[in-house]
């Protein structure tokens, strides 16, 4: 039920963000003469709740983000939120070159501790490339997220309608601060610090004293998988 109220409050402020920018819709690039191998342009973030949140990128409710590099190539990974809830990490399982994949569906999966939990993407197309550098030390998706943690590349053949479903300016925050409080609700009292209300930031394994059989549902929630 929590969940179908999110998901409810979501798709009006959705709504409302669609009509007000449909006709300014931004694609950021990475700079002139980047790579595929580079990571996505450098900005710094905003603190919403703890959380880093770039300005430059839209997101999914299942905390997950996209970067326009072409009208038709696009940059994915998980967000801030997502590294902190997962908070340790062995592999990620992410998907085959060449493989279509659809928006809010199953995108990877992250093994922690003998236990997974899916990941859905924000964009819908053909996997263009994965990032490499994941295969030899998949931390690096919790570390730094936005940068060379980026998950794969995707050819979005209608990337413009895709990023119309996904989260930017102000939305971003209110629906930051709406994960942080839900995910207060979840934390044992040990941790009541551990979601910064004062604009530090959030410790990185927000789930250290969570067991497993609880970290589960959590990603469920929050993942939308």
């Amino acid at each position: 039920m929590t969940v179908l109220l999110v998901l409810f409050t979501f798709v009006t402020f959705l709504l409302i963000d669609y009509f007000r920018t449909r006709n300014a819709i931004v694609h950021p690039r990475l700079e002139v003469g980047a790579s595929k191998h580079e990571t996505a342009p450098r900005l710094q973030p905003a603190l919403v709740a703890g959380f880093e949140v770039p300005e430059n990128l839209r997101y999914h409710p299942g905390h997950t983000w996209a970067l326009s590099e072409s009208p038709n190539l696009v940059r994915v990974g998980m967000d801030d939120f997502a590294s902190k809830l997962t908070g340790t990490l062995e592999s990620i399982t992410l998907p085959q070159r060449g493989q279509w994949i659809r928006q809010g569906q199953k995108m990877c999966t992250i093994h922690r501790d003998g236990c997974t939990a899916d990941m859905v993407s924000p964009i819908e197309g053909t996997v263009s490339d994965i990032n490499p550098a994941l295969a030899a030390d998949p931390k690096l998706a919790l570390r730094d997220p936005y940068g060379e943690g980026w998950l794969m590349t995707v050819q979005a053949p209608d990337a413009k309608t895709s990023f119309r479903n996904l989260l930017g300016g102000p939305l971003v925050r209110w629906w930051t601060e709406e994960s942080a409080s839900r995910l207060q609700r979840h934390m044992p009292r040990s941790l009541a610090g551990a979601l910064a209300q004062d604009g530090g930031v959030a410790m990185d394994n927000l789930t250290t004293r969570i067991p497993d059989q609880d970290w589960m549902p959590l990603t469920k929630e929050f993942f939308l998988s």
